[in-house]
């Protein structure tokens, strides 16, 4: 590209004279970092541009020339100040300035030439820089209640604009209000960054309710926000309250240990307490703990602490120590014959109201249990709960009634089919007694034995009347019982008769049948006789023995036939 003539250029400047943009754009760089600076916005796209360069404002009225570029040419740097190395253009006409100083701050100009227009586009340039840190240095050691005190100073280096600092009590800002609360600000320029160095001063009259505050300050910078660590103080009061605090399992009760604890409200706290033991006095120093051990009913009642260097403040709290006893008697193991009476007594001795309990073999029983006249199923293993809040108290006794065993029962039925009877024999006693029959059987069947009683049967199959004994024995005595027992076939023959009649019927019936066939007997054997002489009649007359001899041969059948029957 040639250059253009002298006479056109001068032409150029002044129409750009008259062309000079209105208005300012503002370019916001950060201190130390490399601040591009743009030129014309794209107005003029950058393969128009025939020349491009830019200038700055010195101040009074002067101007520096930075660098120029023409088209299809070198950037050329005309700077000979401190902008010389730090400066370059890029591709789009852009001013690149390099570790942005507070000393940049001004008015940049870029001038561009496009065909016959020259353009000027002033870009005011701004540099700003965070503080570094925000540290609270100076604090005091101590804060004492009601007085006005220098708490600590807030320091914000080297920011630009300078910082403002705000201080803030857990996290809620403080206002100074000239007299529990004070707040000085400084700000101190570096001659030769230009940055500002901002430190602020509080002074805070603390209150018992600052114990434990956190202190801290922060700034609103155009950069972003930024907040200190936290910090704490220590603030002194004297004791105007103590409290006695008990320590113990709840509930307390006799052989647990009891902790009196003495809280005082100053700070610092007191290290030294005199603990008032119902009458004794005891000084305890560098703690604030008193501890008794094993303590019983007897331990319970007042207690009091105070200061050592101020007796007349004390606290005092109550300690109550829970206990619960019970004696039953008799217990354990308990032997008895039956029909004896038994007396219970349950003793209980508790520090407050209680509820009692019974269970039978773990069966809960709705009353208290009560032996007047022992049976054999009051034996088992009786327990009683007593229950006091939280604190419970068991005990218990087996109880055995014993005795020589009774045959309550002794019955017989006979077999479904009925071709065998069942005897039961049902008897109480303890310990279990033996069952033992007169007759073997089969088929032998014995209950549990539960609450002193059993069960135990036979099954026989009799073939003749007979009496059966059952006994039962234990080491205490023996009991025997007998029953009848009919010949099986005898029953048969009487149910054929008349089941739903009884033996001694049955007897009657076959009684009176016998007597019924041995009288017809007796009359045939008479009417036989009677034939026999009608026939010696016969013979002395001269009549015929056919019809005679005939009646007599079915006479005799007739009687032998009922002669069987009566037999039978």
């Amino acid at each position: 590209m040639h250059l253009l003539s002298a006479s056109r250029v001068c032409a150029l400047l002044i129409t750009a004279l008259l062309q000079r943009v209105s208005g300012l754009d503002t370019v916001i760089g950060q201190f130390g970092e490399t601040l591009e600076i743009p030129c014309n916005n794209g107005v003029v796209k950058a393969e128009d541009v025939f020349i491009a360069k830019w200038k700055y404002d010195k101040g009074e009225g002067l101007t520096g020339d930075l660098l120029v570029k023409q088209k299809g040419q070198n950037t050329s740097v005309i700077a000979t100040d401190d902008y010389k190395d730090r400066v370059t253009m890029a591709a789009n006409c852009s001013l690149l300035l390099s570790e942005a100083r507070l000393t940049d701050q001004g008015t940049f100009t870029c001038m561009v030439v496009a065909s016959a227009n020259i353009q000027e586009y002033p870009v005011t340039v701004v540099i700003n820089k965070t503080p570094a840190e925000l540290e609270i240095s100076d604090k005091a050691e101590e804060l004492e209640i009601g007085k006005l005190t220098k708490l600590a100073k807030c320091v914000a280096p080297d920011a630009n604009p300078a910082a403002d600092i705000k201080w803030l009590k857990n996290n809620k800002p403080l206002v100074a209000d000239g007299k529990g609360i004070s707040i000085e600000a400084s700000v101190l320029v570096d001659p030769v960054t230009g940055l500002s160095t901002t430190s602020s001063v509080l002074e805070f009259s603390a209150e018992k309710e600052d114990t434990d505050a956190v202190f801290t300050c922060s700034t609103v910078h155009v950069t972003g926000e930024l907040v200190s660590s936290p910090v704490t103080f220590t603030i002194t009061y004297s004791t105007e309250n103590i409290v006695l605090k008990v320590i113990a399992q709840d509930p307390l009760v006799e052989g647990d240990n009891v902790t009196l604890k003495c809280i005082a409200d100053g700070n610092p706290a007191p290290t030294s307490f005199n603990f008032h033991l119902k009458g004794e006095t005891v000084k305890v120093e560098d703690a604030d703990t008193y501890t008794i051990t094993n303590v019983s009913r007897d331990t319970a009642g007042e207690y009091k602490c105070s200061l050592v260097n101020n007796p007349s403040l004390e606290a005092s709290e109550n300690v109550t120590v829970n206990y619960l006893n019970i004696n039953l008697s008799p217990s354990g193991n308990i032997v008895l014959s039956a029909e004896e009476a038994l007396n219970l007594t349950l003793q209980i001795d508790a520090s407050g109201k209680s509820m009692v309990s019974w269970t039978k073999d773990n069966v809960k029983l709705n009353k208290e249990p009560k032996f007047t006249k022992l049976t054999y199923s009051d034996s088992g293993l009786y327990e009683c709960k007593v229950k006091m809040g939280h604190l419970s108290q068991k005990a218990s006794f087996e109880l055995l009634v014993k005795g020589a065993p009774v045959i309550r029962e002794l019955t017989k039925k006979r077999g479904e089919d009925g071709q065998y009877e069942v005897l039961i024999c049902e008897a109480e006693g303890a310990p279990k007694p033996a069952v033992s029959w007169s007759i073997n059987g089969t088929s032998t069947e014995e209950s549990q034995f539960v609450n002193g009683k059993i069960t135990h049967k036979i099954t026989v199959v009799p073939s003749a009347n007979l009496t059966v004994s059952c006994t039962v024995i234990n080491e205490f005595g023996a009991d025997t019982r007998s029953i009848n027992v009919s010949s099986l076939f005898v029953e048969v023959r009487m149910d054929k008769q008349d089941q739903s009649e009884d033996n001694d019927q049955t007897k009657l019936v076959v009684g009176v049948v016998v007597g019924l066939l041995v009288a017809t007997l007796i009359i045939g054997l008479a009417y036989l006789v009677y034939l026999k002489k009608s026939k010696q009649g016969s013979w002395k007359t001269g009549e015929k023995e056919d019809g005679s001899s005939e009646e007599e041969k079915k006479l005799e059948e007739k009687v032998e036939e009922n002669s069987q029957k009566a037999e039978v």
